[in-house]
């Protein structure tokens, strides 16, 4: 465990529950930083990773800040969260039978203020090909609200995917190998 006060610099409810599950101790803050949406997805998600955990840690002197950013990636183009039902149902169909990466960036800063670690974990995710009452089945169940790319892997998203290569607490929100290398004290 760290000496200084560990802070995570995101509401996300996965990315709470990773660290929960790690046994590391920390407090949730939510930066409010206004996020960059264009751009090469890898350098769009290790900038928006670094915006949230410099805002926090600017607010924070002494303590460790993790910031992260997580996008789906298509051909090269972020699948975000859908706004509505109708683009969830548009982003399975468009993820159905085919493989996209999951790019998340990651920003440590702190203890000290000048200490600023970064890295890009990528995981590849192959889906299964969905039949329409399989979808249907999956949006109802509402799973897909909030989500990059309309599905939750943790949950009954897992039903959609035929596998995975890399880190999958990555495609969950925050990438625990790439966290630990960077941060080995939070081991």
């Amino acid at each position: 465990m760290p000496d200084a006060k560990v802070i995570l610099a995101s509401g996300s409810p996965q990315r709470r529950e990773i660290l929960e599950r790690l046994g590391i101790e920390f407090e949730v803050r939510v930066s409010g930083v206004e996020e960059i949406v264009e751009g090469d997805p890898a350098e769009v998600v290790l900038a928006n990773a670094l915006l949230k955990a410099k805002a926090i840690a600017d607010e924070a002197p002494g303590c460790l800040v993790i910031g992260c950013d997580t996008d789906v990636v298509l051909e090269g183009q972020v699948i975000g969260k859908p706004e509505d039902e109708e683009m969830a149902r548009q982003y399975l169909g468009r993820l159905s039978g085919r493989s996209h990466w999951v790019l998340s960036g990651l920003a440590i800063v702190g203890p000290e203020s000048e200490r600023v670690r970064t890295g890009i974990a990528e995981s590849k995710v192959a889906f299964r090909e969905l039949g329409e009452a399989e979808v249907k089945r999956y949006l109802a169940s509402g799973e897909w609200r909030g989500r990059a790319g309309g599905y939750a892997i943790q949950g009954r998203g897992s039903a959609l995917v035929a596998g995975v290569e890399g880190d999958v607490a990555n495609v969950i929100g925050l990438p625990v190998g790439l966290m630990l290398d960077l941060a080995p004290e939070l081991d």
